[in-house]
């Protein structure tokens, strides 16, 4: 019982700190926030293909979280980088691989193309 009581402990205290080390350089934003910069910003959803093409935000490039790696020179350093997934995880894991290679302006979309209400294109 006393290890059980430790392994939770461990991890509640891993996930808090992953938790507050990526709200140090990932920025989520509401909805209206994010529509407010994304057009100065490069976004990227980073989706699987086949979701990209059943609708995605209007101007998105997708650089699927499974290619992030190999792509990163597709995108820029010097300018703000908007992310975004169908929930909010793959996202947060493209802004911290972002994060490690150096990008600094990341932001989120809270709730992730599932909450969006704005402009879908699709194929």
């Amino acid at each position: 019982m006393d290890i059980l009581v430790i392994v939770v402990l461990v991890l509640l205290a891993i996930g808090m700190f992953r938790y507050f080390r990526r709200k140090n350089f990932l920025k989520v934003l509401t909805e209206d926030q994010f529509r407010e910069g994304y057009r100065k910003a490069q976004l990227i959803d980073v989706r699987e293909p086949n979701e990209f093409d059943k609708g995605h935000i209007l101007g998105a490039r997708n650089i699927p979280l499974t290619q992030m790696k190999q792509r990163l020179v597709e995108l820029r350093k010097d300018k703000p980088v908007y992310l975004y997934c169908q929930g909010g995880s793959r996202s947060a894991r493209a802004a911290q691989l972002l994060h490690k290679k150096g990008y600094e302006d990341i932001s989120q979309l809270k709730g992730g193309f599932k909450k969006w209400t704005g402009k879908v294109k699709s194929k």
